[in-house]
């Protein structure tokens, strides 16, 4: 099992060698950004996609079976150019950009810095400006804060302050730095376990944390308790989110995601065993081809070099397997509910038991697990025997408003009224207008003469003002939702009402498998099991009086 994180990695690096500029006469040789040097479609280089280099020096330094890069001397010499480029680049605090001039983006800086870092070891290279430069970005790290509450950007600048301090052999630099920004980390860490991401708990971000805290406890030289505790508490909670197929987390998170950074579980189980039936129900999903894409040009490089890390460090002696328990996890602060149990499926509807075959009078128990964020309106996945019933993201509607389209939709963040029972919870709140902001010419030209006149000395206030108009908040919509989950005959039976003082505004209404409605990197990446079409109730809606509410029972 362990080849299917270098196999699905490995598979990746024609696709980041290919944004790479490989050419040594060329002024942008080492940039990662092809839609920079290449396609010339933008007007400065995304800082993140340096981090590209340290897959680049995984696989050369990973004598993996089949591994074409293995020590092939030309991985070497693109990758010191990456890191020249990466100094190049910079802006002279050492900074860098991600989506606007003069950003200053602590996310980016942070991600290609830990990928500077390593790849500058793995490749054992010699280069002093390089190290400088590594000591200078670092030193911005040190003091730079960001709007938003996200957990692991603050648990990577630790890492990488740490990182940097080993290196550069000045063990006593940015101490203070690292001590400061590890309380906040596990300030932030919820008595439940889990991590703040923006408004809530986002299982896949979580172990992104996960692996930057046990990197952490791993490059220091005395052992911290308070780390291994809470990531004690963080992999114990982490273990809820594994679903039965083998994949894991999804929309009823914060920020939406379906990441998952094994590595920091393979470290974990050095002294943790249970840490690695994370990964092997999780390499089970990858095994079935379950796992989420995430090759696009802007993503590709988090999961690859944190998959071939896995493999690096796997460890042999494993413990089997333990069932899957049964039982109900409710995270009151994260609002989110985890429900197992076992049932003898149903008999068809209007059947008569006596007249059934033998074989059908005698059906096997089946194990159902159900996944719901109650924070989102009871965007839910349920699973029947392993195997994915239903992943519901709330109901949507499309509403003319003037001329143009507006998306209500039912899974924003936000406070819903909930009532909890052993067999059966009822969600109840208000739709809320989905974030459709799109650039436009006029748009970024605005956005260009901000960031070169003034913005460039609050590239925060900027940051704020976008994640507010693209990821957080919400506006309610003149929609209601009632959602309720009822434990009948063996199965669950959902029931959704929506009411509104009006139907003659909506164009079309639907229910999706994996709609999303907020700006996230990480997010809306495909796998097989959204191979599904959306609920359409567009005609049920055509169909109502004023005031009448829409009324959908469903039972899985």
């Amino acid at each position: 099992m362990r080849e299917h994180f270098a196999q699905q990695a490995l598979a990746q690096l024609p696709k980041i060698l290919t944004q790479l500029d490989r050419n040594p006469h060329s002024p942008t040789y080492g940039c990662f950004d092809r839609n920079f040097w290449h396609y010339k479609i933008i007007d400065f280089p995304s800082g993140m996609s340096q981090e590209f280099v340290y897959p680049l020096a995984l696989a050369y330094s990973l004598d993996i079976p089949d591994n074409p890069y293995y020590q092939k001397p030309i991985l070497r010499e693109w990758g010191e150019a990456a890191l020249i480029y990466m100094l190049t680049s910079a802006h002279r605090d050492g900074s860098c950009d991600d989506y606007f001039p003069f950003e200053r983006a602590g996310g980016a800086t942070a991600f290609s810095l830990l990928a500077g870092l390593e790849s500058y070891k793995l490749l054992q290279l010699d280069n002093y400006k390089v190290l400088k430069f590594f000591e200078k970005r670092a030193d911005w790290l040190s003091h730079h804060n960001e709007s938003g509450q996200l957990t692991n950007h603050q648990a990577l600048i630790v890492l990488c302050l740490e990182l940097a301090s080993g290196l550069l052999q000045q063990p006593s630099k940015w101490a203070r730095a690292k001590s400061r920004r590890l309380e906040r980390v596990l300030d932030w860490q919820s008595e439940e376990g889990w991590f703040k991401e923006y408004e809530g708990c986002d299982p896949g971000y979580h172990t992104l944390t996960i692996w930057c805290l046990a990197r952490l406890q791993q490059v220091r030289s005395q052992p911290d308790e308070r780390l291994r505790e809470a990531l004690t508490r963080a992999v114990q909670l982490a273990g809820q989110f594994v679903h039965p197929d083998g994949t894991f987390a999804g929309e009823y998170g914060s920020r939406n995601t379906y990441n998952f950074f094994p590595h920091g579980f393979e470290l974990v189980g050095q002294w943790m065993p249970s840490a690695l039936s994370i990964n092997d129900r999780f390499l089970q999903g990858l095994a079935n081809g379950l796992g989420p894409c995430y090759a696009d040009d802007h993503i590709v490089g988090h999961h690859t070099w944190n998959y071939l890390l896995a493999w690096r460090d796997f460890v042999g002696d494993r413990p089997p397997l333990p069932p899957r328990r049964v039982g109900r996890t409710y995270l009151e602060e994260a609002q989110i509910l985890i429900d197992r149990r076992t049932s003898l499926p149903p008999l068809p509807e209007g059947s008569d038991p006596d007249a059934l075959p033998i074989d059908a009078k005698k059906p096997q128990e089946a194990t159902v697990e159900l996944y719901i964020a109650l924070n989102k309106g009871g965007t839910f996945k349920l699973f029947r025997d392993g195997q994915l019933v239903a992943s519901d993201t709330q109901i949507s509607l499309t509403v003319k408003s003037g001329r143009k389209l507006k998306n209500a939709v039912g899974h924003l963040v936000g406070d819903y009224d909930t009532d909890i029972e052993v067999h059966e919870m009822t969600v109840m709140g208000n739709l809320g207008w989905a974030k459709q902001q799109q650039m436009t010419p006029f748009k970024l030209i605005v956005l260009r003469v901000v960031m070169l006149s003034f913005g460039r000395f609050f590239p925060n206030l900027i940051r704020r003002i976008l994640q507010g108009m693209l990821i957080t908040g919400k506006k309610p919509a003149p929609y209601q939702l009632k959602r309720q989950f009822s434990w009948e005959n063996g199965q669950w039976v959902v029931t959704d009402e929506i009411t509104g003082s009006s139907w003659r505004d909506v164009v079309s209404a639907g229910i999706g498998w994996d709609q999303t409605s907020i700006y996230v990197v990480m997010s809306r990446t495909f796998s097989l099991n959204q191979l599904r079409s959306w609920i359409d109730l567009t005609a049920a809606i055509e169909q109502l009086p004023d005031r009448a509410p829409l009324r959908l029972e469903r039972k899985l």
